[in-house]
């Protein structure tokens, strides 16, 4: 157990760093358009990239060239479909994210993939929206979302939406949600109560823990009484891998709660690292993940082609021009306005469906998994369409 705190203390504080910055990138969104610049789907499409290279920081080199390398392999899986690909550096920098977006579009960009960081993607969206062009973000921060930005990364809402919609079906329609007491948490704690609400089902309770060893430790067995009082048939964790999860979870199993009592439900990704697969606390657990297949299958071509391992969030420059090769393939002009992007059929990527909506955010097809004996097992897959489960 002593293991289990320090693991849990020593990641708590990479988190903070993270959630700070979350609050920090907290930005407003572009006007709303459904607009979008006319093209030629007979000529080479131009296309701007902008990725986060002279920052000076080596992550950010390795993000850079991970994205390039991604948008380079969509493009070669295009046939027909030319992409006439042009990468501009923004330092990961909101200044110069707005910099580049319009020099891009001044070299004549029909649309942008990037930037990565919320407050370089805000500012990008914002020099486009007077351009009429579309700025598709690696972001995952709701608040930037709408008007002309979209945003590819995954978010809080849509896996809420899938896993409640997964609990109800389930016959666990009575969900308490457990939540960091910080920005993070409660983001999470608000996604997954609109989930639970569109799937039909009851949030009973929530309980919430300061974010630090000794809140969760203090918390934990108050949350584990309101469990029971409340009859909840499943906990919905907002705790990550990085922070509170290894520790939060061991206690309200300590406490009587888990799979034969109470089914736990993770907002975030718990088999990353791949070492918590091993904690004791999670397992039995629920989380959603993107078709595992697909992924493998672009995780190897990507390696054979470029010779290392893509960065994690590399495959969003991939879902990006898929899907701007998927909608000029069309032969119309207007392919890439807003009105296009945000077609109800959607788009298959690396990581499976997904579709682009009105108010700039997207849902993702997602399968469910479970962790059994230290492993990752595929409890309900990816739908492959958004007629499919989850939908």
């Amino acid at each position: 157990m002593l293991s289990l705190l320090n693991r849990a203390r020593k990641s708590m504080g990479r988190v903070a760093i993270v959630v700070t910055t979350m609050a920090l990138a907290a930005c407003q969104p572009t006007t709303a358009t459904r607009g979008g610049p006319a093209v030629d789907p007979s000529a080479p499409i131009p296309v701007a990239l902008l990725v986060p290279s002279g920052s000076g920081q080596a992550s950010d080199e390795l993000l850079a060239r991970s994205l390039q390398n991604a948008a380079r392999l969509a493009i070669s899986d295009l046939g027909s479909i030319k992409i006439d690909l042009r990468v501009y550096n923004t330092a990961g920098q909101p200044g110069q994210a707005q910099a580049m977006a319009t020099k891009a579009i001044d070299d004549g960009a029909k649309i942008i993939l990037g930037p990565v960081f919320a407050q370089e993607a805000n500012a990008a969206g914002v020099a486009a929206a007077s351009r009429g062009v579309n700025v598709l973000a690696f972001s995952n921060n709701p608040d930037i979302a709408g008007g002309n930005v979209f945003i590819l990364g995954p978010t809080f809402q849509n896996t809420a939406v899938r896993l409640a919609s997964f609990a109800v079906r389930q016959g666990k329609s009575r969900i308490m949600i457990v939540h960091d007491q910080n920005q993070a948490g409660q983001i999470g704690r608000a996604a997954i109560e609109q989930g639970v609400a569109r799937a039909g089902g009851s949030v009973v309770a929530v309980g919430s823990y300061a974010f630090s060893q000794n809140g969760v430790v203090q918390a934990a067995p108050q949350i584990a009484a309101a469990a029971r009082a409340n009859n909840a048939q499943a906990l919905f964790m907002t705790a990550d891998t990085a922070g509170a999860l290894p520790l939060i979870s061991q206690l309200l199993a300590d406490n009587g709660m888990g799979p034969a009592a109470t089914q736990f439900i993770g907002l975030t990704r718990w088999d990353i690292p791949s070492a918590t697969l091993a904690l004791p606390g999670v397992q039995g657990g629920w989380f959603a993940l993107p078709d595992p297949n697909l992924y493998q299958q672009y995780q190897s071509r990507y390696q054979t082609a470029f010779g290392e391992a893509p960065h994690p969030i590399s495959g969003l420059a991939y879902d990006g021009i898929a899907a701007i090769g998927a909608l000029v393939k069309q032969g119309k002009a207007n392919a890439l306005t807003g009105a296009a992007l945000t077609t109800g059929a959607g788009f298959v990527g690396v990581n499976g469906i997904f579709r682009l909506r009105s108010d700039g955010l997207n849902d993702r097809g997602l399968a469910v998994a479970q962790i059994r004996n230290n492993q990752v097992v595929i409890i309900d897959p990816a739908p492959r369409s958004f007629g499919g489960a989850g939908f």
